[in-house]
């Protein structure tokens, strides 16, 4: 999952070290760390997010996301995605698409400095 610039900040005022959380790729891109194949907030035993209120924006636009080749799709591997209206695609696209705009950015700062 790509991490805004805003996502990082607000979970860092919940007290987590950036280190625990973000990893950057070569590319200038903040990414959510996994461990063990899981994202570093979520809690195998009860099966959530442990910071669902603090959850990158990504997560909360999730499962509609931005495939290269097909535009704005409904990921394939999330159980919840026949749960999506056409609407709320349509909706949580725009959303998708503004929010990769931003990181972009960022990311393009990170690496021009």
């Amino acid at each position: 999952m790509l991490l805004s610039k805003e996502d990082i900040q607000r979970l860092e005022r919940k007290g987590y070290e950036r280190d625990f959380f973000v990893r950057y790729d070569r590319h200038g891109y903040a990414i959510l760390q996994n461990r063990d194949g899981q994202c570093v907030f979520f809690d195998p035993e009860k099966r959530v997010c442990r910071e669902q209120e603090n959850r990158p924006l990504g997560c909360r636009i999730y499962p509609v996301m931005y495939d290269e080749d097909y535009g704005i799709v409904i990921d394939s591997i999330c159980p919840a995605g026949d749960t999506i209206s056409e609407k709320q695609k349509a909706g949580r696209g725009k959303k998708v698409l503004k929010l990769l705009k931003r990181i972009d950015a960022e990311a393009q700062k990170r690496i021009s400095k």
